[in-house]
């Protein structure tokens, strides 16, 4: 892209030629700088000036769920992605884009898992909640399933299943199958204890409400940056969000569940 350098590196060095002694920045004068504009363009979202030392304009932003900072230059016609260091190379920027950025967007994800049509797996009063984006006809999906009973089961966990069509054709009317049988959890259980055979059966006709459902729920996976099932959201233990593409094994299954 022209005038633009997209490089953690070069942000780096910049800030080591700065004046580390300045004890604070001020707000980023560059807002109407036409680079902001290309960031927008290529999907960046501006949430606004970021307070960093060294004189730079700095602007906190983000890509679906990644928070990032972009110092714009003196010129306004170029750019930096990266990340801002002191004399001693720690970061400087990072305590101001998670209160900026980072956790306004994980509380709203969080929300919108909340309100979004999932299907509960294991008591709903588990140490430990995990939303899964979960496609009906998803080998992966199946594992994740049968890997996450004995945290279920124990009572540790509990999943809520965020069905999507996604995989094959029939991927919608069987999660709406699962979403509008009488007992959704027990048809999702069925679904995963005989994913072997085909699993549950779709449905001929998927009610409107199951569609607009269906929908919000792909729209919402893509927003938070997945782009396949299964895609996993937990809360860590300082309450930051971890977000998780495909299925964890062994001790990455520990962390995001936690211990048995």
């Amino acid at each position: 892209m022209k005038k633009l350098l997209l490089t953690a590196a070069l942000a780096s060095a910049l800030s080591a030629c700065s004046d580390s002694d300045e004890p604070g920045g001020s707000p980023a004068s560059n807002t109407d700088a036409p680079v902001l504009d290309t960031l927008k363009a290529q999907g960046l979202t501006i949430h606004g000036p970021l307070d960093v030392p060294g004189g730079l304009d700095a602007f906190a932003a983000s890509v679906g769920t990644q928070a990032l900072a972009v110092y714009v230059m003196p010129d306004s016609g170029y750019a930096l992605i990266g990340t801002l260091i002191d004399e001693a190379g720690n970061p400087v920027a990072d305590e101001e884009l998670r209160r900026i950025v980072s956790e306004p967007i994980e509380q709203g994800a969080w929300d919108s898992l909340e309100a979004a049509g999932w299907v509960g797996d294991g008591r709903p009063d588990a140490e430990r909640i995990v939303y899964v984006f979960t496609d009906a006809n998803c080998p992966f999906c199946n594992q994740l399933w049968t890997s996450a009973r004995p945290w279920v089961e124990a009572g540790r966990v509990q999943l809520r299943h965020v069905m999507v069509g996604v995989i094959r054709a029939d991927s919608a009317s069987k999660a709406a199958a699962i979403l509008e049988a009488e007992d959704p959890e027990a048809a999702l259980a069925f679904n995963e204890v005989h994913h072997s055979e085909g699993g549950i059966a779709p449905l001929e006709t998927i009610s409107d409400e199951s569609n607009v459902q269906l929908n919000a729920n792909v729209e919402l996976m893509r927003q938070l940056g997945f782009s396949g099932t299964p895609g996993l959201i937990a809360k860590s233990d300082d309450g930051s969000l971890r977000f998780q593409s495909g299925v964890p094994r062994g001790a990455a299954l520990e962390e995001l569940f936690g211990p048995l």
